[in-house]
């Protein structure tokens, strides 16, 4: 009837064991990047190295569409950016096109609006390697080949450079 219709899906069999997160995200970022027209996500994922690392702070796909008269891929640009990259989007289309092995984009358009930047990870400063005076090491009253161990442990905890 019509019910079967509206029955949600179900959940996916268990395994009893873990599975790589990636694995599911494949296919849903593969959905994603069709529905905005990239058949091949390196269209995006790739694009400071086809489109070069300047122009790429000035602009990021967002669609592809695909044509009779050939494809048009519709950029992101910062405002004051689109009319520089409208003058230069002969050789922006020859190295997209180039990179793509075929004339699959034959139009560039820009939309204007505020880019997504990702920000870089910092670097942590390493430290001396010297224990606070607070560090429980230190206040091990205990065997004392046992507390130099602990003391070890702890110059190589405060030393060590920290996970990026």
């Amino acid at each position: 009837m019509a019910q079967d219709a509206k029955t949600p899906e179900a959940p996916p069999p268990r395994r009893n064991r873990s599975e790589a997160v990636a694995r599911g995200a494949v296919s849903l970022s593969a959905d994603i990047f069709a529905r905005a027209g990239f058949r091949d996500p390196a269209l995006v994922l790739r694009w400071p190295d086809i489109a070069g690392a300047e122009v790429a702070r000035l602009c990021q796909p967002v669609k592809l569409s695909e044509g009779a008269a050939g494809g048009v891929l519709t950029l992101k640009a910062e405002p004051a950016a689109a009319l520089f990259l409208q003058h230069e989007s002969r050789a922006l289309l020859e190295r997209i096109n180039r990179w793509l092995g075929r004339e699959a984009v034959a139009r560039l358009r820009f939309i204007q609006g505020p880019l997504v930047t990702r920000p870089k990870p910092g670097r942590r400063a390493r430290s001396s390697g010297e224990i606070g005076p607070g560090d429980p090491a230190l206040a091990y009253e205990g065997p004392e080949p046992v507390r130099e161990a602990l003391i070890k442990l702890a110059r190589r905890r405060v030393g060590r450079p920290a996970p990026d």
